[in-house]
């Protein structure tokens, strides 16, 4: 059966405002879209093998997670939302969002939320090293991934509207009459 609406993963370094995003674009989308915050799948589904007190974060079972979003992703109209993306697979994904922040403007927000401060540097590295983008790059075509800056309500704004332009020509393109 061939994919409905599209799968668009959206992804970034934590705090980067992957989850307002989601949520803005499934408001605004010509088309029912679901937003799934995978990490909060895998603290509610038990897709994990622990709690790492170290990190603050749990050791995911990537086996379980898969298993659980293949169906979705096969059927398409979902919103992928998590800082990493290259444990999704290729087939899955006709867009992938990665939001950008400035690292200071990063490390203000992870302190808002009360992280660690070896978690926030950690976060701020990855950021500053382009850690995320790189792997999107070396897990999807180039011509499915965007770059996008998120340090505004502007930049998000900007951001949702020219997603949606996306999900209007994706579904020109895959012969939907909307």
């Amino acid at each position: 059966m061939p994919q409905r609406y599209p799968v668009i993963i959206i992804t970034g370094t934590p705090g980067t405002g992957k989850s307002t995003h989601a949520q803005l674009l499934q408001d605004a989308s010509p088309v029912p879209l679901k937003h799934i915050n995978v990490g909060q799948l895998v603290k509610d589904n038990g897709f994990h093998h622990g709690f790492d007190e170290q990190w603050q974060s749990y050791t995911v079972d990537e086996d379980k997670l898969l298993d659980d979003l293949e169906p979705l992703a096969s059927a398409g109209g979902i919103i992928l939302d998590w800082h990493t993306c290259e444990i999704f697979p290729e087939r899955w994904a006709d867009l992938v969002v990665v939001l950008r922040c400035n690292h200071t403007l990063l490390w203000e927000r992870l302190e808002k939320r009360n992280y660690p401060l070896k978690k926030i540097q950690e976060n701020n590295e990855a950021e500053i090293m382009e850690v995320v983008l790189q792997e999107a790059r070396d897990s999807y075509p180039q011509q499915i991934i965007v770059d996008l800056k998120s340090e505004s309500s502007e930049d998000l704004e900007n951001n949702v509207t020219n997603i949606v332009e996306w999900i209007n020509q994706w579904l020109k393109d895959n012969n939907h009459e909307e």
